[in-house]
């Protein structure tokens, strides 16, 4: 089963963190990423920009509404996910327990139900 495996970013807390610590966590994605693609687990990956480059677009009445900033303002916000295929939601959960955001904020693990593209 694939599941998405979501990261969140507190900018307070990342920078309250030392350059070596940050380092760390960089250099812990590229050994995480190493692990899941041994172990045929990785599907994808991907960081997406801070809610300062964000818009929420909204339709009422036939018109778009186009507002500058996240859908959920926070000091915790979505900064990117990885896709794995593993055996149970178990494993799942192990996996997220690598990720080095996982020390610092959270890692949101959620079953992917459904999955379209071009392809289909």
């Amino acid at each position: 089963m694939k599941y998405l495996l979501i990261m969140y970013m507190n900018p307070t807390i990342w920078e309250s963190l030392s350059e070596e610590e940050q380092n760390a966590v960089f250099q812990g994605h590229d050994e995480f990423q190493k692990t899941i693609i041994a172990s045929g687990e990785m599907v994808g990956t991907k960081a997406v920009g801070d809610p300062s480059q964000t818009t929420v677009v909204r339709v009422r009445d036939g018109a778009a509404n186009v507002a500058e900033g996240p859908y959920v303002p926070g000091e915790e916000f979505f900064c990117g996910y990885y896709v794995v295929d593993c055996a149970t939601r178990e494993r799942a959960d192990e996996l997220a327990a690598l990720i080095p955001d996982a020390r610092h904020t959270a890692v949101e693990v959620r079953p992917i139900v459904f999955e379209g593209g071009p392809e289909l």
